[in-house]
């Protein structure tokens, strides 16, 4: 664990992970294909994100960090990466996808008000740097404040159309704090942050943003574009 963080931005970032696992939860108990089995797959999640604080807290990722690639990418990010493009091409489970509500997916996003939080506070802390915050160049939080209207608008009757643009124009937000933050940890593609170099990422339990946190996240984006676009 990083020495500098105050306990209590420890204890939020964890319980901004549990909110996750919550939205998690609702998106899989929407559907009848995976209702019975929400409560199963969870723990799974629960299962991966503690081998992901054994290896942080071990110093795994911390260890060597200028090694390329990243040992977080190739045991963190990639395997989520792999799952969630699985998930996407297999027939059977495209099928489920399509059974879930894009309510709940569309909720799931309402996370990324407090991960935007969580990082304006590391950055106060000099765990990242300023350019991953709202009052640099990630504007993520708009999407997690504009999903709850989103609901709401979509429950009346919104022409399914708009909310297609929305998941569009969040997703490319959520590309832009994606690469921001690669490009600003210590590793011989660095582009920014040399003055606060992104480190919280590698450390317990910041290490769950990018191993649980956005691929849920990314995960949600595109199931929603799968199930509009099909009604389109």
């Amino acid at each position: 664990m990083l020495q500098n963080i105050t306990p209590s931005l420890n204890i939020f970032f964890g319980w901004t992970t549990l909110v996750c696992l919550f939205l998690v939860h609702k998106i899989l108990k929407s559907s009848l294909k995976t209702h019975r089995y929400s409560l199963n797959i969870c723990m799974g999640f629960v299962v991966w994100m503690s081998i992901q604080a054994v290896l942080t807290l071990s110093g795994f990722y911390a260890n060597n960090p200028n090694s390329f690639p990243p040992k977080i990418v190739l045991f963190g990010i990639l395997p989520m990466m792999v799952l969630t493009i699985s998930l996407l091409i297999i027939p059977q489970t495209r099928k489920v996808i399509d059974s879930f509500s894009i309510v709940s997916l569309t909720n799931l996003h309402i996370v990324r008000i407090p991960v935007e939080i969580a990082l304006y506070w590391l950055f106060l802390q000099k765990a990242i740097p300023e350019i991953m915050t709202f009052e640099g160049r990630n504007f993520d939080i708009l999407a997690g404040i504009s999903a709850p209207l989103m609901v709401c608008f979509y429950k009346k009757g919104m022409n399914p159309k708009l909310l297609i643009a929305w998941n569009i124009m969040a997703l490319l937000l959520l590309s832009n704090i994606v690469f921001t933050a690669i490009f600003s940890t210590e590793t011989p593609l660095q582009k920014f942050g040399f003055e606060q170099p992104n480190i919280a990422i590698i450390h317990f339990p910041f290490s769950w943003l990018a191993t649980f946190i956005v691929p849920a996240v990314l995960f949600s984006h595109l199931a929603s574009l799968r199930i509009l676009l099909k009604k389109a």
